[in-house]
């Protein structure tokens, strides 16, 4: 007689960001991401709104990088580095020595190209952001919109810090949800962004608390969310292509899920209940700091 009935009843649900559908989705998407969006996963940042969409997501590094005070030659780990655009763009334009890790092995190939491509010294690595392993520590711990994956962030916040130099910065942005949110407004605007993107999300208050717990002082903290909307206006684009639902249904609900949440992304930036938001953290001289 079959037990998978109660193993189904027994086990628990899988979450939001549960890992191994973060690297399936990755491994499969990003050389489709890199032929929509570029060298970059990420947002772009607009000032005057007529930008191209490269140039917004240049913006946005140049904008973070800016409050981080890059110096020439540092060291940086990029968490979380999607295919190597940021860390490839820090090399070149800081001669930063950056270290660029992700889940994703598909990622990890395809920055390592992009590298070479670009005559960059980056390099790249397979490795967990939760289980951080580098015998020397860096000037900058830098990270774009890759956090929201995690699982326990007060524990990845406290174990990355170990890895980050006294008196250099941690700089990041991500996604967030405003604070005060009624369990109707999570349901309608907040999970399906969730589940489409493999994230859990919290509030900048959250994550200022959690670089406040790690030991970090924190030096800038900034919505963007209105320099950021435009992302999702270009993104719609995508879901008028019929290749793409093709591709979906082909891969499963995990992969409809995750075009149906471009217009969850739109609908959370219209109702003002999604956020983007960036921080800067600097870890103290002080050798008794957390």
């Amino acid at each position: 007689m079959s037990t998978s009935p109660v193993r189904e009843q027994s086990a628990k649900p899988l979450r939001h960001n549960d890992k191994q559908k973060i690297v399936e989705h990755y491994d499969f998407v990003s050389p489709y991401y890199q032929s929509l969006w570029g060298d970059h996963i990420h947002h772009g940042y607009w000032i005057r709104g007529d930008e191209s969409k490269e140039q917004a997501q240049t913006q946005l590094m140049e904008h973070l990088a800016e409050l981080a005070n890059i110096q020439a030659g540092c060291t940086v780990l990029d968490i979380g580095c999607g295919f190597g655009g940021s860390s490839i763009y820090l090399a070149r334009k800081y001669k930063a020595h950056a270290t660029g890790i992700t889940i994703s092995p598909v990622q990890v190939d395809m920055a390592r190209k992009a590298a070479v491509a670009a005559q960059s010294d980056a390099r790249f690595l397979l490795m967990d952001a939760e289980a951080l392993d580098f015998p020397q520590p860096f000037e900058l711990l830098w990270s774009v919109e890759s956090i929201s994956h995690y699982h326990d962030r007060p524990r990845f916040f406290a174990n990355a810090v170990r890895f980050l130099k006294p008196g250099g910065l941690f700089a990041l942005t991500d996604w967030f949800k405003k604070p005060g949110l009624s369990p109707a407004q999570e349901r309608r605007f907040i999970e399906p962004i969730e589940r489409g993107m493999f994230i859990e999300m919290e509030t900048m208050d959250d994550y200022e608390s959690h670089l406040i717990a790690s030991g970090l002082e924190i030096v800038h903290r900034q919505d963007l969310t209105l320099q950021c909307a435009k992302s999702w206006d270009l993104a719609l684009d995508v879901l008028r292509d019929k290749s793409f639902w093709k591709l979906a249904a082909k891969m499963g609900k995990d992969f409809v899920a995750n075009l149906q949440s471009f217009r969850a992304m739109r609908a959370g930036y219209s109702s003002g209940n999604f956020v983007y938001g960036l921080f800067t953290a600097r870890k103290p001289f002080d050798a008794t700091a957390k």
